[in-house]
């Protein structure tokens, strides 16, 4: 799989210090609260694993299956959530889990949804990466890992049709490779 990288954006042992670091905010910033962590599938469970490794804090953990890319390199535009419960967050602070903050269609989406149907005290993001792009939804993500160009990415958890989630650093997909 190596060789359909064009070029490593991070390395693995750059990410690890990285979540060191978003470990320690997130710990500082939320010691004596009710935390509920939400990953979003599948996307999050590398960093989501690691990252909360890292946390020293009493917290419940759910994830969310929603989809938006459908094996596409570009978001389809509608964002499906493939549960139909979502996490019991009611009274509780809420942080959702990304691997990647491109067009914000899913974080809003998940954001949106939980603020309608449910009563968390509080949503916050965080995300391994953030693509300095226009967004066609306002989010922000208040813990964001590395700010990247707008590049297709795969490796530690991001994927194109459903390969290379495995690779152990993020790197960029060269073109032609995987049907890109």
């Amino acid at each position: 799989m190596d060789e359909d990288i064009e070029k490593i954006l991070f390395h693995t042992a750059t990410i690890q210090a990285r979540i060191d670091e978003l470990a320690a905010r997130i710990t500082q910033d939320y010691r004596g609260k009710e935390l509920t962590v939400v990953a979003v599938l599948t996307g999050a469970l590398m960093f989501t694993a690691d990252l909360l490794r890292r946390i020293p804090l009493p917290l419940k953990l759910d994830c969310l299956s929603v989809a938006s890319y459908r094996g596409a390199a570009e978001t389809s535009g509608e964002v499906q959530f493939e549960q139909s419960s979502l996490p019991d967050i009611d009274g509780r602070h809420v942080l959702i889990v990304d691997d990647i903050l491109d067009s914000g269609l899913t974080l809003d989406a998940i954001a949106s949804r939980f603020r309608a149907e449910r009563s968390p005290l509080s949503i916050s993001i965080c995300v391994l990466l953030s693509k300095r792009r226009p967004r066609l939804r306002e989010v922000t993500a208040k813990y964001v890992g590395f700010e990247m160009e707008d590049e297709f990415v795969v490796g530690y958890g991001l994927d194109y049709q459903e390969r290379y989630r495995n690779l152990p650093f993020v790197g960029v997909l060269k073109t032609g490779r995987g049907d890109l």
